[in-house]
């Protein structure tokens, strides 16, 4: 898709998931969604390009859509598997060498994620790590789901580890596993923005009420396909 057809793409997206969280809350119909400025190369949408929405709901979802472009990325997908193996690269190959889950996440005896993952990137072996390495539980996959079932999933206490909104805030902004998406090593791709965007999307989201968008709204994702070393990159 050319860049124009991308950008085009996007702000369909985020003017469906305003538009349709409206229509399926049964409120009045309300003035078209202010038509979005298109994300900068490699960059987020930033919170102020939100503010014309007229809708708190509107608002909320379309920073919702605009964060996921983020939590939608092979890097974070990778760790958030709806299986019980990790995946890699960008295509979502199957660990290798072989891995599992394990009870809590942090694999099984003798293969666990800390035994080759440590508190940083292994430029020599190509090994990617940060603090505290390990898989998140199956209540949190979001492999194969879309925007408004992920943000459904954000908000839920039972399927997020019983956080409150508070604190999914602060993990976006302050979790150093979250930070490693942006900085994985060994030419690996990332996902758009900064942790510190994210963050304020993800803020923003939640003080606008943390309205979801509508089934069916998708999220414009970057096109991954051409990164190198597929088959060893997490």
């Amino acid at each position: 898709m050319s860049a124009a057809g991308s950008i085009r793409l996007a702000s369909v997206s985020l003017l469906a998931a305003a538009s349709l969280s409206l229509s399926c809350s049964g409120a009045p119909p309300a003035p078209a969604a202010p038509l979005l400025p298109p994300p900068p190369p490699g960059r987020l949408r930033a919170v102020s390009d939100f503010s014309a929405f007229g809708s708190r709901d509107a608002r909320a979802a379309a920073l919702f859509v605009e964060a996921t472009r983020v939590m939608l990325h092979p890097r974070c997908v990778n760790c958030h598997p709806s299986g019980d193996v990790p995946l890699q690269g960008d295509r979502g190959y199957l660990h290798e060498p072989p891995a599992t889950r394990g009870p809590d996440g942090n694999g099984v005896v003798g293969m666990t994620c800390t035994g080759c993952h440590q508190s940083q990137n292994l430029e020599l072996g190509h090994v990617p790590g940060a603090p505290g390495w390990h898989l998140a539980p199956r209540s949190m996959a979001w492999q194969g789901v879309d925007p408004h079932a992920l943000c459904e999933q954000v908000k839920d206490p039972e399927r997020n580890g019983g956080k409150t909104l508070a604190q999914i805030v602060a993990h976006t902004k302050d979790d150093a596993l979250v930070a490693w998406g942006w900085s994985p090593g060994h030419g690996r791709s990332t996902p758009p923005g900064d942790q510190q965007s994210f963050g304020a999307l993800i803020a923003a989201w939640a003080e606008s009420g943390a309205a979801c968008p509508a089934e069916g709204v998708t999220s414009d994702l970057p096109d991954t396909t051409t990164s190198a070393s597929e088959r060893e990159t997490p």
